[in-house]
């Protein structure tokens, strides 16, 4: 690896750097978190893909330069490279008991979701034998399913300034869970369930009033509903002046 860390993506500078060991006040060792993992996984990344190699070879530094490429993203080292500040929270664990005729089968189903707080989003599920291993593949197929997030100041009582809460209203469904999400001023929080709160903290939105129908006791729909909601606002279209007037900004805001 170059000495030259200028042209390298941030999780790759994390992952060279000399590392130091943390301790808390009582003297003992840090508890390793996944992030670190993922830091510690890209020193001995091989990377498989034409997008990895580019990456690797500090030809693409950030998450936006990989979506402009339009190249696939089908390595979970990829994002830990370009987005290392990544946070994860499990959404739901349940177990799953099925009678066979060797006796009695468990199995997890888990959903995850993952995001930078900062205009990133990822959400998925995954099934397996084991919690913890059913856990670690939830949030890779999470960071592979990766969003990004439009906010804007779609609220007539709105200031002028980047949005902090979605541009417009839009809704998102699962099941029989479907989630409105509206517009709200700077300040006003957000109006929603637990479930869907934790989803938009992780988008990096602070305010949002809402609307629910169907059975929002279901924590998995309604997750999923509100990230599909999320996801509807970039299939919209909106003009440069609708941009311009609403404030809106895709992406990351912070730099």
């Amino acid at each position: 690896m170059s000495d030259d860390t200028s042209q390298m993506a941030p999780g790759l500078i994390k992952a060279f750097a000399p590392q130091e060991e943390e301790k808390n006040e009582g003297g003992r060792r840090r508890r390793r978190t996944s992030a670190d993992e993922a830091i510690a996984a890209l020193r001995s990344w091989s990377p498989k893909t034409r997008l990895g190699r580019e990456v690797m070879a500090g030809r693409i530094v950030t998450y936006e330069q990989a979506l402009a490429s339009g190249l696939p993203i089908r390595e979970v080292e990829i994002v830990d490279a370009l987005i290392p500040n990544l946070e994860d929270e499990v959404i739901k664990v349940n177990m799953v008991q099925r009678m066979t005729d060797s006796g009695r089968r468990v199995r997890f189903n888990v959903m995850a979701c993952v995001g930078n707080k900062d205009g990133y989003v990822g959400l998925a599920m995954a099934k397996g034998k084991e919690v913890a291993q059913t856990i670690r593949k939830a949030l890779t197929a999470a960071k592979l399913n990766l969003i990004q997030v439009q906010r804007g100041n779609g609220s007539w009582e709105s200031s002028v300034g980047p949005g902090t809460s979605v541009p417009f209203k839009v809704q998102g469904q699962a099941g029989s869970t479907r989630v409105t999400l509206m517009s709200a001023p700077s300040g006003k929080g957000l109006v929603i369930g637990e479930t869907g709160k934790r989803v938009l903290e992780l988008a990096g939105i602070s305010d949002v009033l809402s609307r629910t129908k169907g059975q929002t006791r279901t924590t998995i729909n309604y997750a999923a509903a509100t990230f599909n909601a999320l996801a509807e606002i970039n299939r919209t279209r909106v003009n440069e002046s609708q941009r311009a007037e609403l404030y809106i900004h895709k992406g990351r805001l912070l730099e």
